[in-house]
């Protein structure tokens, strides 16, 4: 695994950018460790705005299918999931188009996309022409999220990488938790026309807020490195890493709710309810101490804090046992996907950064997908506790791996330790 030779590659396009987006000079020197600058809010911001229309998605997607559309659950499912498969897909050239070509046409026309996509489904009155705009939908996806992966690294300080995933993060997490309610009470007041209309909405409000950040991308020098490729080699050891954080973490997100009603709680929402109050707590409260430690060491704990938490959910059949696995579990979730994404970057040079997002972002939708699926094959035919089981096995299995990533690299001779 390859790493850039020096630190000072790294520092290239952080952050210091003026309307137009081209790198300026930090009059001082500490200046260069400044993350909250107006260009990273607003990034923020575009963030928010875009996955609460997709958390209003999520919402109204099954029940206008199997609704007005009058299509069955099977169908709802393939609509779901067929954004995937095109953003899947597409999430490598979307990367290295964001390398040769700039993040800010990627940012603004994913949005932009996905927004005609939105407007499209007033009038889908058939289950094909809503599977056609969710594939369509995977495009701007795919577009949207690695370019805003690639500008978050271009405008963070490498000394504060960890910090700025994580609160970047918040945009995602509190984009979806929010859109769905949004979505609900859009849908009873408005009708489905009136939650893609709103949803569309906020795309273009996320789009405009691109618009505002310019470019982040550095132009490549004559004599600089090539361009990248589809996928940045480098960082694909850790990315098998992240892939195992996600797995388990998809696994559970799937089970919890049957989990929660064989423990005797009465509302069965209450474990993802509580995960994701933990996530979003502990992603503000640590989000300093992300970079004390090499990302690397940080993404090996959080593996194993989800290994003790599912364990705890496997051993206690109790409401009290499985709240409390949902806490350690949703502590480690807090810091691994903020650790695995700043040690993916800190393989990565600003014209590969990319590529990096690109190849990162595949493993995320790898994983929301396969943990779910292997681990319901688990539940089918071995019961719910192996299911558990086995996804405490994944992760435990992922830091090891991570574990014998950072010593591997610890014992290298001749290569700076940049981060990981």
């Amino acid at each position: 695994m390859s790493t850039p030779t020096s630190d000072s590659k790294l520092t290239i396009g952080t952050g210091h950018r003026g309307s137009g987006g081209t790198a300026q000079a930090a009059p001082a020197g500490h200046q260069l460790d400044r993350l909250l600058t107006p260009a990273f809010v607003c990034l923020g911001l575009a963030d928010l705005a875009y996955f609460t229309a997709s958390g209003v998605a999520i919402y109204a997607l099954p029940l206008y299918v199997t609704g007005p559309v009058g299509s069955t659950p099977g169908g709802a499912g393939l609509a779901f999931g067929a954004f995937a498969v095109s953003a899947i897909l597409l999430r490598p050239l979307a990367g290295r188009w964001s390398d040769r070509y700039g993040r800010a046409p990627l940012l603004i026309g994913g949005a932009l996309l996905a927004a005609l996509t939105l407007v499209g489904m007033t009038v889908a009155d058939n289950l094909l022409t809503v599977v056609l705009l969710r594939l369509l939908f995977g495009v701007a996806e795919a577009a949207f999220f690695v370019a805003s992966l690639a500008a978050l690294a271009d405008l963070a300080p490498p000394s504060r990488m960890g910090e700025a995933i994580s609160y970047n993060s918040l945009g995602l997490y509190l984009g979806l938790g929010l859109g769905a309610p949004l979505g609900e009470v859009v849908v009873r007041t408005l009708g489905f026309g009136g939650a893609w209309v709103v949803a569309a909405i906020l795309c273009v409000g996320g789009a405009a807020l691109a618009a505002t950040i310019g470019e982040t991308r550095v132009p490549r020098a004559p004599t600089a490195e090539p361009p990248s490729g589809l996928i940045h080699w480098p960082a694909v050891p850790i990315a098998l890493g992240f892939f195992a954080s996600v797995a388990a973490m998809g696994g559970f997100l799937a089970f919890a709710p049957l989990r929660a009603d064989g423990a005797g709680l009465a509302n069965a929402s209450m474990p993802i309810f509580v995960y994701g109050l933990v996530v979003v707590a502990l992603r503000v409260a640590l989000a300093r101490a992300q970079d004390k430690l090499p990302p690397l060491t940080v993404a090996a704990i959080a593996l194993a804090t989800m290994t003790l938490g599912l364990s705890v959910i496997v051993v206690s059949t109790t409401p009290l046992g499985l709240v409390t696995g949902t806490v350690v579990l949703g502590a480690g979730v807090a810091l691994s996907t903020p650790a695995f994404f700043a040690a993916i970057f800190a393989t990565a040079t600003p014209a590969t950064r990319g590529a990096a997002a690109g190849t990162a972002s595949i493993r995320l939708d790898l994983g929301i997908g396969l943990g779910p699926i292997v681990l319901g094959l688990v539940a089918h035919y071995g019961g719910l506790s192996r299911a558990f089981v086995v996804a405490a096995v994944i992760a435990l299995l992922g830091s090891v791996w991570t574990c014998w990533l950072r010593l591997a690299h610890r014992g290298r001779t001749g290569v700076t330790p940049v981060r990981p």
